[in-house]
């Protein structure tokens, strides 16, 4: 039996647009992950949560512009909390020029809003599982 991941998923601060966090909150779900939906927290909140939850993935989304302060600081408190291994994903509308900044301070992959859904799906069992999805 293929071990279930462990995903907590936030709204990044005060961000209040709700919908997309949801729609891949339950695409996870159906597809055999264990979810965890935080809701609006700050990064000391989401971290907290990931360890009480043995999270293998934060999930955390943004359209309010705060992600290239809040995003990395996520992934710095994982680290200083021993959770280096705990992939961090972001979503929402943020900048191309702006995905590599993010990738440098740790975040692990960055989806925009017209992603297909089983992109995010294969890209985070590909992150946790260390294989490939199949394919077809």
């Amino acid at each position: 039996m293929e071990r279930r991941i462990r995903v907590v998923m936030a709204k990044l601060g005060l961000d209040i647009h709700w919908r997309g966090v949801l729609l891949v909150s339950q695409f996870l779900k159906d597809a055999g992950m264990e979810v965890i939906y935080i809701g609006n927290k700050f990064p000391e909140q989401i971290v907290e949560a990931a360890i009480e939850e043995d999270a293998d993935v934060v999930g955390v989304s943004t359209l309010s512009g705060n992600h290239l302060t809040l995003g990395p600081k996520v992934v710095e408190l994982l680290k200083a909390q021993g959770m280096e291994t705990v992939k961090v994903f972001m979503g929402g509308v943020i900048p191309p020029n702006h995905i590599p900044i993010l990738k440098g301070k740790g975040i692990h992959e960055v989806f925009g809003p017209d992603t297909p859904m089983q992109t995010i799906i294969d890209g985070i069992k590909t992150a946790i599982l260390g294989t490939d999805p199949p394919t077809g």
